[in-house]
């Protein structure tokens, strides 16, 4: 993959968090408070807790630290971001890390 296109991919991805944030707090009592600065973004809960999402240019990766600890995702020949430890998926890890941390059956999705 050339930086051009892992740069499209995870400014893609970003978007989808943010989106789905968005979705998210429109339709749920969640209130999930979303702050992005350049290639990261802040999942702040209700409760205080945090999910940090960023981009990790030089190994074409996106990192991900929740509660549940931190993951490193590459982006695979179907555009699925994957843990590179072969634990599952980025939108899949995510959704379950937020509803953990928030108490609430939360979706996140590409």
């Amino acid at each position: 993959m050339t930086d051009n296109e892992y740069l499209n991919q995870a400014e893609s991805l970003l978007g989808a968090v943010e989106s789905a944030c968005d979705r998210i707090n429109d339709a749920t009592d969640a209130d999930i408070d979303n702050q992005r600065v350049g290639g990261m973004i802040t999942l702040v809960f209700a409760n205080g807790s945090q999910i940090i999402v960023n981009l990790q240019k030089p190994l074409q990766e996106v990192w991900m630290a929740a509660r549940a600890g931190g993951f490193h995702y590459r982006c695979e020949a179907d555009g699925r971001w994957m843990d590179t430890k072969g634990q599952g998926e980025f939108f899949q890890h995510l959704t379950q890390f937020s509803s953990e941390q928030s108490g609430l059956a939360l979706k996140f999705n590409s």
